[in-house]
């Protein structure tokens, strides 16, 4: 038995339904769409990022700590290491003094001047130097390689021939020594004698007794 649908104004017939097939309205709504599920990925990546971060400042704190430590002992073991300079140690441009066992051994002490005809009168002070070579070499030995100087800071050089035992012109042999004066000019009072083989070596200087 078929239904029987009443004609509509304009005569239009409405849509038959069709039978088996959900139409709007009728039955119950479709189910809503599931939420998207949230990666786990991010939160594995922060924890990890936060982890090596947290091991990095565990290690620098380690570090930082072992050093300060180590560097505590060292200053404890030797407080003034640092500061203090080596006993050893020469302050540029000083010359140093040639001791006992030293390559060139030299010593000095006061003596009167002993006038020559080179002389002109009896204004001069000689030192009575002795030269010793030491080392396995040659040591050249010159009186215009030596200088006095006085108490007042003042250098002399030698005069050249007004003291009859003025040191001679040689080159010593390995364990050689020469003795003579080294003169200046004037009358004063000597406080140390410098010698620089060639002019141009390391000067060596010593205290006159």
């Amino acid at each position: 038995m078929s239904q029987q649908y009443p004609q509509q104004p304009g005569g239009d017939v409405p849509p038959q339904p069709v039978w088996g097939a959900p139409q709007q309205g009728w039955g119950a709504p479709p189910p809503p769409p599931l939420p998207p599920k949230k990666s786990s990925t991010g939160k594995i990546l922060g924890f990890g990022c936060l982890g090596i971060v947290a091991l990095v400042v565990v290690i620098g704190v380690i570090a930082a700590v072992a050093g300060g430590g180590g560097k505590r002992e060292i200053d404890k073991a030797d407080p003034g290491r640092s500061a203090a300079p080596s006993a050893t140690s020469s302050e540029p441009g000083k010359s140093e003094p040639a001791g006992e066992h030293a390559p060139v051994e030299i010593t000095a002490k006061r003596t009167s001047f002993t006038k020559s005809i080179l002389a002109e009168g009896d204004a001069y002070t000689s030192v009575s130097v002795t030269i010793r070579n030491n080392s396995g070499k040659k040591v050249s030995v010159n009186p215009l390689y030596f200088t006095v100087t006085d108490t007042g800071g003042t250098k002399h050089t030698d005069e050249l021939g007004v003291d009859e035992k003025q040191i001679e012109t040689v080159d010593l042999s390995p364990g050689e020594n020469i003795s003579g004066t080294v003169t200046g000019k004037g009358r004063f009072t000597p406080k140390y004698v410098t010698f620089t083989e060639d002019l141009f070596g390391d000067p060596i200087r010593v205290d006159v007794k």
